[in-house]
């Protein structure tokens, strides 16, 4: 085996992770320097929140910022109209893209978007698909609240995680009728 070299483990400089419990389930959030980079929806389990959100560096539940994320995800998952104005920094997502998670990001409480205003906002007016596609890589959902955005009919289109979910978020915040 001479030859092989394998690294150690190693905490990543800077990236800290939670998970927290809310009335919906367990949520896991990541940050690293610039924000936060992954908030999972909510999961049963607290051990599925985790391993989306976990690596070598050290659950860090006293971290100020994912204390702050922490307290308006529980209140936002009460039914609370907060705002989530956390600093998010995605990691993996292009100039457009970002520019379209930017857009989403403003979208208020209780009110909805389509993927063509999404896209007319990041500057690519004829970009609806394009829109749709940076949206099913937000790792943010829910500070970024991509489930804000549906097709230009109203109907309810394109969420990573399932229509299902999609729509009582949608409910939760009191936006009936999306189809």
């Amino acid at each position: 085996m001479e030859g092989i070299i394998v690294p150690p483990v190693r905490e990543r400089e800077g990236i800290r992770w939670c998970v927290v419990e809310t009335a919906w389930g367990w949520c896991g959030l990541q940050r690293g320097a610039g924000g936060i980079s992954i908030c999972s929806l909510p999961a049963a389990v607290r051990d599925c929140a985790s391993l989306s959100v976990a690596d070598a560096s050290p659950e860090a539940p006293h971290d100020p910022l994912l204390s702050r994320a922490a307290r308006l995800l529980v209140r936002y998952f009460d039914g609370e109209a907060v705002r989530l104005d956390l600093p998010v920094a995605p990691a993996g997502i292009g100039p457009f893209g970002l520019r379209v998670l930017a857009a989403c990001a403003q979208i208020p409480w209780g009110e909805t978007r389509s993927y063509g205003e999404m896209a007319a906002a990041a500057g690519s007016p004829r970009g609806a698909r394009a829109a749709g596609q940076a949206l099913g890589r937000n790792p943010v959902p829910v500070i970024v609240p991509c489930h804000r955005v549906i097709g230009a009919d109203g109907s309810l289109v394109g969420f990573g995680s399932g229509l299902d979910i999609k729509q009582r978020l949608l409910a939760l915040e009191g936006i009936a009728g999306a189809r």
